[in-house]
């Protein structure tokens, strides 16, 4: 199906480091065909093919040619709803293009927070017809032309096109290619390894050349090489250079080297080889390869870098500092995804960020509606000292604005070059280099991030594109938080409508009350309460818990509380209050039920009057201490039964008792026997109602310890007192 002549170097025998198990190995190999063929009439250097899972829910790495070993590690498998580019081609069934490292930072941060590099790739579907088979990507050094042209858009489309056919025909064969172990890896073109000619050119140059294929083998090494490696060349050819040479097996430079590799851009880093020989590796790559230039830097030890420390270089001179940079940072982006509020952002930034690349000091700015950035937080900072960029003007030249309008980071490396660049901002560098990061996200701009740091510093290749692809997490965690705060201040305002501002003072009747939201989410409580003033120092009270938290449970918790007020206005006794309510929730036709607990009393004469609708019991504290559970007859929850009756109870309300209404949320602690919560409830309310203790501190005592879960809490007090003389008022 795919033209071997069109195939420049495609290995005639898969090498001995491939494992490609499972599916026909002769499909793959037409696969890997198909693939090199495409790599090499694009001019691209590496590339790879993926097939769609058995269940169509994971894209798996079938075969890649061009690239280390080591790139396939996170890559061999790929859930198809990741935003990763091939897998959103495939999931969109489109051409995906990102011509370098910034783009792949503003589009796949996390791509770009794992793969550092300058390099360009396009993915596009395996397709026959509308059928997806999986999908296939190519990269390019970040060098080439920004822009993919027509003609390498038709080889990519017919390159996945003769790929989704070859796929296909396996599949309707009934032998799919499945690599479940592995994929088949192509090596890219390379001179055959063997022995340097003697008396060839390279052999008479005083510094050492090795040449090193995709995989990192040793395929050439010249005299002077081996002799500053400290091994023959016979016994460096064949060999990773890594597993050869010990002090080179260290997850520094083997990261170097796949730098080079996958960027196709020149790097160089300093080693030293045991016990005293500091060597210096410049890297040169191409679509063959790698070649070493090796060469001997003094006699004296020397730093591997010779500059100031970099916050990504930490990941690079040793192990341990590596290691720790990329938790620190692996860590920051999955505390970025749990971020609700701008406040979690904010202290993220200072509190994982700061530390790993150095800077002291951090503002966070959003872009406003009307065009301005607003400080939504900053570390480091005395107050007042970001005023003078707080909502500049839209057409102002602010580090902020100028990185946000060109999308471009904005890197200053000595205090010098921010005093001729942003003059007027200088006194908010009290240290000497700033990192501006606009904030974007694919479909908005967000604002902007500007780290500062307390001495002069160059920005490694590797650091910018760390912190370019970190900002477009803090994009995306940013936008949410301020979708989450919005929501959230929009839920507390109607809240506040729903609920009682205050009670009202009720002559002979003292009260607290406690609402506490539900630990998870950003919802609209769902318990709601009440006291009615009826007159002649008669009240009603009524406390109900509504399912759900959102926004029509918040509309019923509402009509509910209405319908409650104008019943008992009207006169009508606790059973008809529930009965007429009942009936009208059910007339709504909502899937949604309540339950309620609702009562009318005169502390003047100690009576009350109380019904329930499926409904915790009340808690009665006498004035002698004991506490009881009222074994009040109930019915229904409200909502089931249009017809539901709701017997109503009568008992005596003594000067000093305490009656304690609640919705379940205070006795149905996640972990905990509710029997046990409603006992030590009872225990508490015991000790602590004892009359002339005020009831709010009574409400603060039974709430002590207690751990909010998925449900709201409300406790409703009220206790009879004496009555005083002249007419009732209210609040």
């Amino acid at each position: 199906m795919c033209d071997d002549s069109a195939v420049r170097g495609a290995p005639d025998t898969e090498p001995e480091h491939s494992r490609a198990a499972g599916g026909d190995r002769a499909v793959l190999h037409e696969l890997g065909v198909c693939l090199t063929g495409a790599v090499a009439g694009l001019g691209a250097y590496g590339g790879g093919v993926y097939l769609l899972d058995a269940a169509g829910e994971a894209l798996e790495l079938a075969v890649y040619t061009g690239l280390p070993p080591q790139f396939a590690g996170p890559w061999r498998r790929i859930r198809l709803d990741a935003p990763v580019g091939v897998a959103e081609a495939v999931r969109e069934r489109k051409l995906v293009w990102v011509d370098g490292a910034q783009e792949m930072a503003l589009r796949y941060p996390r791509t770009a927070l794992i793969m550092p590099y300058p390099l360009a790739f396009a993915c596009r579907p395996l397709l026959v017809g509308r059928e997806v088979h999986g999908g296939l990507f190519v990269n390019w050094a970040g060098s080439r032309e920004r822009r993919l042209s027509a003609a390498e858009r038709e080889r990519l489309l017919a390159a996945a096109s003769a790929l989704a056919r070859v796929a296909a025909h396996a599949g309707a064969s009934g032998a799919p290619v499945r690599p479940s172990a592995g994929p088949l890896v192509l090596p890219g073109t390379a001179p055959p390894a063997g022995p340097l000619p003697e008396g060839s050119a390279l052999a008479r140059l005083p510094e050492g050349v090795c040449a090193l294929d995709a995989d990192g083998r040793i395929t050439l090494a010249t005299p002077a090489a081996a002799a500053l490696l400290g091994l023959p060349a016979t016994e460096l050819v064949g060999r990773v250079v890594w597993r050869a040479l010990p002090w080179l097996d260290h997850p520094v430079y083997e990261e170097w080297y796949r730098a080079a590799a996958m960027s196709r851009q020149p790097a160089a880093f300093t080693v030293l080889r045991p016990p005293d020989r500091w060597l210096r590796f410049q890297l040169y790559p191409d679509a063959s390869g790698i070649t070493a230039r090796v060469t001997e830097t003094g006699p004296e030890p020397r730093p591997p870098e010779p500059r100031p420390p970099q916050p990504f270089e930490q990941l690079r001179p040793r192990a341990p500092d590596r290691l720790a940079g990329v938790y620190h940072v692996l860590h920051l982006v999955g505390a970025l995804a749990d971020a609700t509020g701008v406040r979690d952002v904010v202290r993220l930034v200072a509190e994982e960020m700061l530390p790993v690349f150095g800077a002291a000091r951090a503002v966070l700015l959003a872009l406003e509606a009307d065009g301005r950035l607003r400080v939504v937080g900053a570390h480091g900072y005395p107050p007042g000292a970001l005023d003078r960029i707080d909502r500049p003007a839209a057409d102002a030249e602010t580090p902020g604005t100028r990185a946000l309008a060109t999308g471009t980071p904005l890197f200053l490396e000595t205090r010098r070059d921010i005093a001729r660049r942003y003059p007027r901002h200088a006194a908010l560098a009290p240290g000497a280099a700033w990192a501006v990061l606009p904030l974007l996200t694919p479909d908005r701009e967000v604002g902007a991030c500007v780290l500062s740091y307390d001495r002069p510093r160059r920005f490694a290749p590797e650091e910018r594109a760390t912190l370019t692809a970190l900002a477009g997490l803090i994009a995306q965690a940013l936008a949410r938080a301020r979708r989450y705060d919005t929501a959230s201040g929009l839920a507390r305002d109607l809240q506040d409508a729903l609920l009682p501002r205050r009670l009202p003072r009720i002559h002979g009747l003292e009260t607290a009350v406690r609402y506490l939201p539900a630990a998870e989410g950003m919802t609209v409580c769902g318990d709601f309460y009440d006291l009615i003033t009826l007159g002649h120092h008669r009240a009603a009270a009524v406390i109900g818990d509504i399912q759900g938290h959102n926004g029509p449970a918040a509309a019923l918790m509402g009509q509910i509380r209405t319908a409650v007020r104008a019943h008992a206005a009207g006169g009508a006794d606790p059973r008809r209050v529930l009965g007429l309510t009942n009936r009208l929730l059910t007339a709504l036709d909502t899937e949604l039920l309540a339950s309620a607990v609702f009562l009318r009393l005169d502390p003047r004469r100690h009576r009350l009057v109380l019904a329930r609708a499926g409904h915790p019991h009340p808690l009665l504290r006498h004035p002698d201490g004991r506490v009881e559970a009222l074994d009040a007859p109930g019915g229904l929850l409200l909502g089931i039964d249009p017809a539901a009756a709701y017997p109503h109870l009568r008992l005596c309300l003594p000067e000093g008792a305490v009656l304690a209404l609640y919705t379940d949320g205070l006795t149905d602690v996640p972990g905990s026997d509710p029997e046990r919560v409603l006992s030590g409830l009872a225990g508490r309310l015991a000790a602590a109602g004892r009359p002339g203790t005020p009831l709010d501190e009574v409400a603060e005592t039974l709430l002590q310890g207690h751990r909010q879960g998925a449900d709201d809490t409300t406790l409703l007090l009220l206790r009879a007192t004496g009555v005083p003389s002249g007419p009732p008022q209210r609040a």
